[in-house]
This record gives C-alpha cells, structure tokens and sequence, in this order.
C-alpha cells in the first residue's frame, strides 16, 4: 500500500447507503443552509429520499436550483432552493418568510453554511475576521433565532442540527477565525439545548474530521500536499465522505433521536485522539527496537 493509503483503510470501507428506514421523514420538511454543495447537498439527498420536504439555503441562486432540481429527480420529492447570505439578518428573515409561505415551519434545522481559509494569523485584517465569524457564528445566531421565535409562537419542536469541527474543541493555528466561530456555534447550540427543551427543540452538533468536498479543500489544501499529511494522522487511514455525515445527521434529526439533545458527536476517523496522544508516534517503532527497549526498561533499578 502506497503512503497516500494507508493498508488499513481496507477494514473500513465507507457505507454510504441511506441507514434509516424509507419514509423516516414523511411528512418532514428540512431547512438546510449551505445545501448547494458539500456536506450540505449530500445531507439534503439523504433527508430527501427519506421523504423530507427540503428548502436548501444559500447565497448562489442558480447553484441551488440546480442542486434542488438534481436531488428532486433523484429521490422523487420536492426540494426548494431559497436565496439567503446568512450574514446579513433581514436576508435571513426573507429567506425564513419564504420558507414559512412555501411548505411551513420546518421541523428539521441544519446549520450547515461555513467560510474559512487558511492563513497565519498575523495575516487576518479584520475584515478577513468578520467575514468568517459572520458566517459562521452570527449566520447560525441568526437563522436559530429567527426560527426559534417563530417555533416558540406557534408551540411546533423542531430537531436542530450544526456541523462545526474537531479543532473547536482544541482550537487550530492558521484557521483561528473558523475555530473561534465553530466553539461559538457549540456553545449557542448546547446553551439553547438546556433553554429551549420546554420549548420542544433539541439542538445536537456533529463535528466533522477531513472530507472531501471541494469547498473545504479548494481553500484549505489549495495544492494538494495536505491531504498526505491528514492520512498520516487518520487513525483509520482514509478521509471521510459526504455520505456517511449524512447517515449521521439524518439520525440525530429524526425521532429515532428524540432523547438526544446537546450531544457532540466527533465523526473524524480517529484523527482527534491520534493527534491527542504524545506517545502515539511510537506506531513507528519496530520489533527489533521494542525488544532493545524493553530490555534497557527491565534493567532499570529503582525508581
């Protein structure tokens, strides 16, 4: 097996098939921001052909209603595209309108919209800080809210959903703006899970290792050296795929999770412990040098 795969990557194919019953979501509808591509699209498929009525959210029109017409033909149920820059609160506050008019409130919210890139942070211009932290922390802000209220005043529960990361646990150098957002995002969403449970709502979070989609990769590994050092570091030896978020996100969602609520769920690989560990690069030692060293530690008198 060749470095850029590791030998066992083969114990774990991914499954990629849709895990939950047919008809899981019947009679469902789903607000899925950043559903035009990525994880977002590939959520919004598998919520669909459960029989999800999905609105997808994003800032480019003419990508969406592709996407929505795309997913609508492969799983024979309706998807709407709605425009919405989830930055700005009156866009927001449109695009909910227009949800609301079109199929309803939504009993299934997935905050999925993201920006980041990488750069050292003596780089960040404020602006470069905003931007991020706007989409990412405020876009979620708001979209919860707006749809919150809304909730609370019609005494209809919904299932909320954030894709964040493994590095707003520990944080990351070179993307801080997105590590400092994702925390932020955690924090709303497990913050809102105590407040709003009276209320009906549950919010979950999943933190997503490396996949990828080319969002993530176009401005995170931009030459492609990256994706060799990840898989080093990937205890199960292969990145993540778009499909098997999806498995995951449409459980937590569902009612088969309705006494899941302030869970975040580390889907990575194993990439966050093999990274954890100060001892774990002894993967690298060999027999010969165990056999060396275990006789040195036997020899060792006293403390």
């Amino acid at each position: 097996a060749s470095l850029l795969n590791p030998p066992q990557a083969r114990f774990f194919p991914p499954s990629e098939g849709v895990m939950l019953l047919p008809g899981t979501y019947k009679n469902k509808v789903a607000f899925i921001t950043g559903g035009g591509t990525g994880l977002g699209k590939a959520m919004t498929t598998t919520l669909s052909s459960l029989g999800a009525e999905c609105v997808i959210a994003s800032r480019n029109l003419e990508v969406l209603k592709k996407t929505a017409d795309e997913i609508s033909q492969q799983t024979g149920n309706k998807v709407h595209a709605v425009q919405c820059n989830v930055r700005d609160p009156a866009s927001v506050e449109a695009a909910v309108n227009q949800l609301v008019n079109d199929v309803g409130l939504p009993d299934v919210v997935i905050n999925n919209a993201a920006g980041n890139f990488i750069s050292p942070s003596e780089k960040l211009s404020p602006n470069a800080w905003r931007t991020i932290t706007d989409i990412v922390l405020n876009g979620a802000a708001y979209v919860t809210l707006d749809i919150g209220k809304r909730l609370i005043k019609a005494e209809k529960g919904a299932a909320f959903l954030a894709i964040t990361t493994i590095y707003a646990e520990s944080g990351s150098g070179f993307v801080v703006p997105s590590a400092a957002a994702k925390a932020g995002v955690e924090k709303l969403c497990t913050s809102l899970a105590a407040e709003w449970g009276r209320y009906g709502m549950r919010f979950n979070i999943i933190q997503p290792g490396p996949i990828k989609t080319k969002g993530a990769f176009s401005r995170l590994d931009p030459i492609g050296t990256f994706e060799q050092v990840l898989l080093e570091n990937i205890a199960v030896g292969r990145l993540g795929t778009p499909g098997e978020i999806a498995n995951l996100a449409a459980y937590l969602c569902s009612d088969y999770a309705s006494w899941v609520s302030g869970a975040i769920i580390r889907m990575d690989g194993g990439e966050y412990v093999s990274l954890a560990g100060e001892f774990n690069g002894m993967k690298e030692v060999t027999q010969e040098q165990w056999a060396i060293m275990e006789a040195k530690i036997r020899n060792t008198k006293g403390s």
